[in-house]
Order: C-alpha cells, then structure tokens, then sequence
C-alpha cells in the first residue's frame, strides 16, 4: 500500500480504511540492535509469542511475551501489563505498536523465517 498523500487527514483516513491482509505490514516494530545485526533490516512485523520491550508510556522498560495482537487498532497485549477496572478485576492494557521494540523473535513458522531473509540475498 503506498501512502503518497501528503495530508495527514488522508493518512489517517489511509491508515484506518485500510483492508485488513495489509494490516499486518503496518503492525511492525523495530528490531531491538542485536535483531538488526543479524538479520540486517531495522523492522519486523509483531506476532503473539515475540518478546518486547516497551519504550514509551507508563510501561516503558517492560519487557514481556506478547499474548494479543489486535490488527484493526494496532494494539498489542503483552504479559504482565494489565490495568484494573473499576470494579476490581484487571484486563489486558493495549500498547500501541510503534511503542515497542521486538527483543526476541519466535521463529518456530518456515514462513517468518523466509521472510526475515527475503530480499536480503543480494545484498
């Protein structure tokens, strides 16, 4: 999806239009710098089961599994990271994507492992 407006009304209107099998491009975090050595691209698209940390907000310095992934908000849930509602009980706190680091990848898919790589042979 290439976004060429230069508005941000139309980026936004962009971004929340968007179909959902192209959600997932857009849910991608940066590689902590270790993950960048070595697998030579500076970011990755986040899936239950990574391991990262929060750079931003209230949680920043956390570090956890994440449990959810919510592509049409661009949320993610990680472990450990929990609000409580008013009556006592606590529910997953939402943490935007762009607000996370990926520390860890769970590359137990052949798929995500071809694509870590793809694109990369020339180079």
């Amino acid at each position: 999806m290439s976004i060429v407006s230069s508005k941000p009304r139309k980026q936004r209107k962009l971004l929340y239009n968007a179909p959902y099998h192209k959600l997932s491009k857009l849910m991608s975090a940066q590689l902590s710098p270790q993950l960048r050595e070595k697998y030579n691209r500076r970011s990755f698209p986040v899936r239950v089961g990574d391991t990262v940390k929060i750079m931003r907000g209230e949680y920043r310095g956390v570090e956890g599994k994440v449990t959810g992934v919510d592509r049409r908000r661009q949320y993610i849930y990680v472990e450990n990271v929990t609000m409580k509602k008013a009556d006592g009980t606590t529910k997953p706190r939402p943490i935007h994507v762009s607000n996370v680091m990926i520390t860890q990848l769970k590359l137990d898919d052949k798929y995500r492992q071809a694509a870590l790589t793809r694109g990369k042979e020339a180079e």
